[in-house]
């Protein structure tokens, strides 16, 4: 993974908290904000599903895409509770030892 690759994942965090407070109601990650926390939980909790069922098959295509639905959804998941990947590797850093 490239720090340009990696950079998106910054940039996809900023695009779902700017679509957080959006107004446009055509926006998946918007109506995911609407239904609320336990749905976002549940998503989440299907991606995670899915990705494992994808990756004990040994279907590379379908785990990287499951994955990348479940960084998603944690990514909204997380912001729902107004918190980032920033914390998530500050906890990482900390039980590393760092």
């Amino acid at each position: 993974m490239s720090t340009t690759d990696t950079a998106f994942i910054n940039e996809l965090e900023s695009i779902i908290r700017s679509r957080r407070t959006a107004s446009a109601d055509q926006s998946y990650t918007k109506t995911l904000f609407n239904r609320g926390t336990p749905f976002i939980a549940q998503k989440v909790g299907e991606e995670a599903v899915e990705l494992a069922i994808a990756a004990v098959q040994g279907d590379r295509a379908q785990t990287i895409a499951e994955a990348s639905d479940l960084v998603y959804h944690l990514l909204v998941l997380l912001e729902a509770n107004e918190l980032s990947l920033t914390d998530v590797a500050a906890e990482l850093s900390a039980r590393h030892g760092n």
